[in-house]
């Protein structure tokens, strides 16, 4: 018997261990779909009811959908290009594959426009034959968008299709000045490998090597920087845990950069390389083995130049010629070898004039504005990237000669503003709670309870009537297993749930039977539940 007795515990234990491994409390389950409203409120944070379209060119995050515009396999095929906004991507384009172009200015939504098939149409704007929302096709399309490899998922000057599970390496956008079809870029992205003109293999090597290290020097317990790169002599710098490609700047350095695309076609902003608010020329290795002799070659013809370079900090020269002192030039500006006197930048003056008495109309000489750039010398003629600083806009010339080239790119005048989406209820309300699970702002229950507030109030006597009576046919259930202490599996809810249907087991059907039904009444009383 005690054998018996044993055998019977045992089966229990192991009975109440699978049911505990199969169960949760209340606030577990809780907790678990606050986590899932919060993961869903982190990849969705903004709200996607509104097509931007009707506001008009904007500099907004843009998506691509493949699933509706498939890029031919042959890159030279002909191809119409197309973009939506943040909020079609998610109602209109939610199921499909996506490809995140980020910010692109002065783009109007294609979504619904005949750059997309009528299989597609957007549900968020009114269609003008119905006047309902949704179904909008065949619209004609914003003709002043503009498209570059980017919306076929290709991306960099490695022309390599955009995969974020596989892609390797850091990416920059280039802050684009012009599109493709002007020789620009477009705003791009690019690899700080294909920036220097390394192959993108480079990045798999150099992870190789720093593994390499890592082993070696595991043993003596040093920290791994750098590791030695076999080409060019250069060394591979860590950052973040990614090899930086020789010749690449550290990002705490820059805050943008222009490719060598971009500069290329607007070779006047080439002159700007290394002077305040620009770093130096980085070059595509391909055109310029050895960047920084070049850069060197620059700056020992600065050395030579006999006139100053007026930056934008001039002030600084003046308060020293002021104070009588000979103040330190700064590291940009151009000196002479020896104590040859510097002449300051050209300027035009206008001389006094006299009247017909001999009397002159100003005791004083007004002056024009110099170019900054004029006394610059020639910057290089090989390809290279231009990275700049938060203030580079302070530092551009405005002189009736160089401001046009400024204007035609506003982007260099002014920072600009990109649109940006509204945030969800729920997301906004959890950031108000200064908590996403600590508190129930925007959960399943608040949103019922602002449900039921707006309900019309028959109805909501009526839900609150039959939430009442299963709260009545769970309560002695609760409380059966909180008295006993055992802990409630989803079996048990299962099968309590199919007791109160009628449609389980013999207890299901005396219970029918006593409510007056039989077989037939037990098939009426399940299908109205």
């Amino acid at each position: 018997m005690a054998s018996l007795t044993d055998t019977a515990d045992s089966k229990r234990r192991d009975s109440d261990s699978a049911a505990s491994q199969d169960s949760q409390t209340a606030a577990e389950f809780i907790n678990s779909q606050l986590q899932l409203e919060a993961d869903a409120r982190e990849a969705l944070p903004y709200k996607f009811d509104t097509c931007t379209k009707q506001l008009g060119p904007l500099r907004q995050d843009l998506f691509a959908c493949i699933t509706c515009n498939p890029p031919p396999a042959n890159p030279s095929d002909p191809y119409t290009p197309a973009g939506v906004c943040y909020s079609c991507s998610v109602a209109c384009h939610g199921e499909h594959t996506l490809v995140e172009l980020f910010y692109k200015r002065n783009f109007v939504c294609d979504c619904g426009s005949t750059r997309l098939p009528s299989t597609a149409p957007c549900t968020l704007r009114i269609n003008s034959e119905t006047g309902q929302k949704g179904g909008v096709v065949n619209e004609p399309c914003e003709e002043k968008n503009e498209y570059n490899q980017n919306f076929r998922n290709r991306f960099c000057g490695c022309e390599c299709d955009y995969d974020a599970d596989s892609q390797k390496g850091v990416m920059y956008q280039c802050l684009g000045l012009g599109p493709a079809k002007d020789g620009g870029c477009g705003e791009d992205w690019y690899h700080t490998t294909c920036v220097v003109g390394l192959d993108p293999s480079w990045h798999d090597e150099a992870m190789k090597k720093k593994a390499a290290l890592a082993e070696s020097t595991a043993g003596n317990g040093q920290e791994l920087t750098t590791s030695p790169a076999e080409d060019d002599g250069d060394a591979i710098d860590v950052e973040d845990g990614m090899p930086t490609p020789p010749g690449f700047p550290h990002s705490d350095d820059f805050a943008g950069f222009i490719c060598y695309k971009c500069v290329e076609a607007n070779p006047w902003i080439k002159a700007y390389a290394g002077t305040d608010g620009f770093l130096p020329p980085v070059f595509k290795r391909s055109a310029a083995p050895s960047p920084q002799a070049k850069f060197e070659e620059k700056e020992d013809q600065k050395e030579s130049v006999k006139t100053i370079i007026a930056p934008v900090g001039s002030s600084q020269k003046r308060k020293a010629e002021d104070d009588g002192t000979d103040g330190d030039v700064e590291a940009k500006r151009a000196r002479g070898d020896n104590d040859t006197e510097i002449k300051p930048t050209s300027t035009t003056t206008i001389e006094p004039t006299s009247n017909g008495d001999g009397a002159t109309n100003s005791s004083t000489k007004d002056e024009l504005p110099s170019c900054k750039i004029s006394h610059l010398p020639s910057p290089p003629t090989e390809p290279f990237s231009l990275f700049f600083k938060d203030d580079f806009r302070a530092s551009f010339c405005r002189c009736p000669a160089c401001f046009p080239h400024l204007a035609i790119h506003p982007q260099l005048l002014d920072e600009e503003e990109s649109y940006e989406q509204s945030l969800s209820h729920s997301s906004a309300a959890s950031d108000a709670a200064g908590s996403t699970l600590g508190s129930h702002a925007g959960s399943l229950l608040d949103r019922g309870e602002r449900a039921l507030s707006t309900m019309d109030r028959v109805k909501a006597i009526e839900g609150v009537m039959a939430f009442n009576h299963l709260k009545e046919k769970l309560t002695p259930f609760f409380k059966e297993f909180a008295e006993s202490g055992r802990v409630i599996s989803a079996e048990d809810i299962k099968a309590h749930f199919a007791k109160m249907r009628g449609d389980e087991g013999p207890a299901g059907g005396e219970e029918g039977e006593k409510a007056g039904g039989g077989e037939e009444d037990k098939r009426r009383e399940q299908g109205g539940y």
